[in-house]
């Protein structure tokens, strides 16, 4: 059996736990989303044939050596298959330097999330969102761990939808990033304390569970199990804000890819299996089934997989389609955590946006080794 590390939720493990019972190749065990989210690549590889990881590590792990490309496994007919079937930018977020490092196996983005108890239609624009804000008190942000600065990233991109930052070669501009520190920072003032310090599980798990307090969150990563019919309050997920009515909702991709380890020697029985689960028969029917949400775009828009969960990928696609992809440069992932940090400490104590904006950049290219950062 070969060894593979995915994370510690239904979304991430149900269906490889599942494909495992059925017999699989893959003994699958399991890590919290924060380690998940932050823990070194290099460690994970040396001890785990397969992991699961999202695109920003791809930087570190290259750095390190530690991944095998996977134009070395699979045909190239296979893996344009695969790109070609995979939602938004879900396989181009894995190819760096030119070459393939993971498999989408699974999509998503910051989207909005709402009780539907309370908001029986989601607000379209930023504009609308600022306005539920000040008129309950009721709208939160996703502001723990890394993601102070994803949500600070997609409210820029909704500025800017020519927005690129995948190379982490270059940084934004003054104006854009003040302007969308100043909306996040009018939010933050108003965010309820009670999930504060929450990751965007545990956001989604307070708004499901029947609490009162938070009837929206503008941006959050999404999660199908919570629009799941059998939770105390079913949530509804939709497009994330935009700056205009006509514009693209603004929103920074998540999702995870199935890597391989330098340590593992890939056989037939181990292809075959990660060939079966990009294949259409897995991604919109084994996958979705055991509490999974797939990667290509055929089964977010399948009827039957809609059905069953409320419209959550009908109702989300086009954000997902329209979503940017992160840096990914060796030294994103620990500047994320710094940036998100002095994003939380300059909201909470009223930091003024443009000497926030100077700061962000002095981090960002303190984490670049490169000699090319540039302004866009």
């Amino acid at each position: 059996m070969f060894r593979g590390l995915t994370w510690d939720h239904p979304r991430g493990r149900h269906a490889l736990e599942a494909a495992e019972a059925a017999g699989g190749p893959i003994a699958w065990q399991a890590q919290p989303l924060e380690g998940f989210e932050s823990a070194p690549i290099g460690e994970l590889c040396a001890r785990y044939d397969l992991v699961v990881l999202d695109h920003p590590h791809l930087g570190e792990a290259l750095a390190l050596g530690c991944l095998r490309p996977l134009d070395e496994v699979f045909d190239a007919s296979e893996l344009a298959a695969i790109a070609d079937r995979a939602i938004g930018p879900s396989m181009a977020s894995y190819v760096m330097q030119g070459r393939p490092w993971a498999l989408p196996l699974d999509a998503a983005t910051q989207v909005m999330a709402r009780r539907p108890d309370h908001l029986a239609t989601p607000p379209r624009t930023w504009d609308e969102v600022a306005a539920i804000s000040r008129e309950t008190g009721k709208v939160a942000l996703s502001l723990a761990g890394p993601h102070a600065f994803l949500s600070f990233l997609s409210v820029m991109q909704s500025i800017r939808p020519d927005l690129d930052l995948r190379d982490g070669d270059r940084w934004i501009d003054t104006d854009t990033a003040t302007r969308a520190l100043t909306l996040l920072g009018e939010l933050a003032q108003r965010s309820p304390a009670s999930v504060s310090s929450l990751n965007p599980i545990g956001i989604l798990e307070h708004m499901s569970s029947g609490e009162q307090d938070v009837i929206l969150c503008p941006l959050i990563y999404g999660y199908v199990n919570y629009a799941a019919p059998s939770r105390p309050v079913p949530l509804a997920f939709s497009d994330a804000p935009r700056m205009t009515a006509d514009g693209l909702p603004g929103s920074i991709l998540g999702g995870t890819g199935i890597a391989i380890s330098t340590r593992c020697t890939v056989d037939d029985a181990l292809r075959a299996h990660l060939l079966w689960l990009m294949s259409p028969e897995a991604q919109r029917g084994f996958i979705p089934d055991h509490d999974g949400q797939p990667g290509t775009r055929e089964a977010w828009l399948d009827p039957r997989v809609n059905a069953l969960t409320g419209n959550f990928f009908a109702d989300t696609a086009a954000t997902l389609q329209a979503a940017s992809i992160r840096p990914r440069h060796d030294g994103f992932i620990a500047f994320q955590g710094a940036a998100s940090a002095l994003l939380r400490e300059g909201f909470a104590a009223g930091t003024d946006t443009g000497l926030l904006s100077v700061r962000l950049e002095d981090l960002f290219r303190a984490s670049h080794t490169a000699s090319t950062e540039v302004t866009v």
